[in-house]
This record gives structure tokens, C-alpha cells and sequence, in this order.
């Protein structure tokens, strides 16, 4: 038995890892945000009351070594690092893979390598499956007595976009599935169903947005109940492993969906599932 507690996840990022201002994208403030963030992805883990990190390297940081910030995730349950950052960071060689191994062997509590914003056709293109099987086994052979899960981050649109999809999902332990556009929640259910058809045996670990990025608006109450209620009864269905909130860049940008979310974990923290 296990509590919804023990089964959330922070993404968390350095603060501000959301917002664009230096043109970098062509479009400063990408996703239309209200503000300046300011959080830090610890101060975001105990503002949200969530137990477990997964830590992404984010517009070219952090940068390693990671010692301090491993240091600071002591108190956490778990924690994955990011293998491969987020969309903007380099595709090429081994990425993080040595850091993480190396801080793996220093904290038992890192359990996990992630690869976010995966399946863009670069990325596909570079870590085939193939590529994919020889990271793993270089962290099989360098993390000493024990073996890191492969995450990945998957959108709902990839499972519209890439047929072959199959084969880079067969190479990951968890599978984090992200509704990108809040206007596509009403077919999560598909969403989810496809995606068990494709995985039948993997973890998988929804994502939950505090902010409408596909749609460059807020997320509304609304739409926060919604998929909440739709992750809490598939959690008790035994659909879903767990649940990964999207982050600490946003927590302190006065949003009803990010009150909402610290007022809905106190409200089933404690909801036990099998």
C-alpha cells in the first residue's frame, strides 16, 4: 500500500526556466507568462509538499558538477537527475549520463535518469534505441549494487505524430505522459489507453501542468480538476504509477492553479492506493 504522497513528483528547474528574454527562442516570453519566477526547485518541493525530485537541467542549468544540489536533495525520497535536459540543451555523446552515475554512487536516494523533451526528430534522430540500450548499460556497469529507471518525457501529441513510437518506449522503465494542451484534455482517457496499448508493462507517471504551455495561457481551476480527478481514479485502477507536477517556475507567479494544487495535495496526501 502506498499514499498519494508518496507517489508525487516535482519537475523542478531552475527558477525562471520557463521564461525566455533573451531571444534565444525568437520569442521572448514564450509561453506568456504573468512574471518573473524567483523559486528554486527545493523552496518548490516544500512550498507544494512533494517527497520526490526530478531535477532537469534547463537552459544550461545546472551545470555539473551537481554535488551541491544533490547535497540539498538529501531530504527527498527519491530523485532522478536528467540524463538529457530539457529541449533547448545539446543532444550529442553521453550528455549527463557520467555526472549521474557519479552522483548516484554518492546518494542512495537518486533512483533515476530522465530524458525530457525526448521525442523531437534531433533527439530521435541521435539516441536511437540502439544508442538508448548502451546508456543504460554504462549506468548498469557504473552505478555500484543497484540499477537507475530510465524516464522519459512523452506528450500526447507524439502519440499522433511518430507511428514508430513503440520502439524508443521499449527502452524506458517510466514513461511521464503530458497533456501540452490544456484543449486536449477532454480525450486524456484515449490518451492514456493508447499509450497503455503501446506499454502495457511500464510505469507511467502523469504530468501535471500548472500552466497551459501549448496554448501560451493560464490553466484554469477547471481544467486542474479535471485531469486531477481523472489521475487520482486511475491511480486506484492501478492505470498510473504516479504523478509529476510542472514546477516550481511557476509557484510564485500568483496563479489559482498552483493554490489549487498545494490546497488539493493537503485535501488526498494521505488517499491510499494498492
Amino acid at each position: 500500500m502506498a499514499t498519494l504522497h508518496e507517489k508525487l513528483w516535482l519537475m523542478g528547474e531552475d527558477p525562471d526556466g520557463h521564461y525566455s528574454d533573451d531571444g534565444e527562442t525568437g520569442l521572448p516570453n514564450q509561453y506568456n507568462l504573468p512574471g518573473h519566477s524567483r523559486m528554486t526547485a527545493i523552496e518548490g518541493l516544500y512550498y507544494l509538499d512533494i517527497p520526490n525530485m526530478c531535477r532537469v537541467r534547463i537552459k544550461g542549468s545546472p551545470m555539473p558538477p551537481y554535488d551541491q544540489h544533490s547535497e540539498a536533495m538529501r531530504p527527498c525520497r527519491e530523485v532522478t537527475w536528467s540524463l538529457l535536459g530539457a529541449g533547448g540543451e545539446p543532444a550529442l555523446g553521453w550528455t549527463d549520463t557520467d555526472e549521474v552515475i557519479r552522483q548516484a554512487n554518492m546518494y542512495e536516494n537518486i533512483t533515476g535518469g530522465f530524458y525530457d523533451d525526448f521525442f523531437g526528430e534531433k533527439r530521435r534522430t541521435y539516441y536511437t534505441p540502439e544508442k538508448l540500450r548502451e546508456i543504460r548499460k554504462r549506468c548498469d556497469d557504473g552505478v555500484k549494487g543497484r540499477k537507475l529507471d530510465m524516464w522519459v518525457t512523452l506528450y500526447e501529441y507524439n502519440l499522433e505524430q511518430i507511428p514508430n513510437v513503440k520502439e524508443w518506449l521499449d527502452e524506458f522503465d517510466v514513461i511521464t505522459l503530458w497533456i501540452w494542451r490544456a484543449s486536449n484534455l477532454p480525450k486524456i482517457k484515449e490518451y492514456y489507453k493508447q499509450l497503455r496499448e503501446i506499454a502495457p508493462n511500464k510505469r507511467i507517471v502523469a504530468g501535471m501542468f500548472m500552466w497551459n504551455y501549448g496554448e501560451r495561457r493560464p490553466m484554469t481551476v477547471s481544467d486542474m480538476e479535471f485531469q486531477a480527478d481523472f489521475y487520482l481514479r486511475s491511480m486506484k485502477d492501478g492505470w498510473l504509477d504516479g504523478i509529476m507536477v510542472c514546477g516550481n517556475p511557476v509557484c510564485d507567479l500568483g496563479l489559482d492553479s498552483v493554490e489549487w494544487t498545494r490546497n488539493w495535495i493537503q485535501a488526498h496526501k494521505n488517499d491510499v492506493f494498492n
